[in-house]
């Protein structure tokens, strides 16, 4: 009986420094996060990437609703 309590904890001592060697071994990310232009809201002022803004007669808006209200507001 003692044998085998002996084998079950070398086991889980084995497994445990398994782990911690796979997670040591991970090669670092060369990945850099892609780096966007920020752009500001010529009505509110929120700062958006360019990507997800609504250009207009040069100007960015970070939604419909702020370039139909920056339009009316010019007529």
């Amino acid at each position: 009986m003692k044998y085998l309590l002996l084998i079950a904890v070398l086991y889980v001592l084995w497994r445990v420094w398994k782990k911690r060697q796979s997670v040591s071994v991970k090669p670092p990310s060369e990945r850099r996060p892609l780096e966007e232009r920020m752009v500001l809201c010529a009505h509110c002022g929120v700062h958006l990437p360019e990507s997800e803004a609504l250009q207009e007669h040069g100007r960015s808006f970070c939604c419909e609703a702020h370039r139909a209200a920056a339009a009316t507001s010019e007529k």
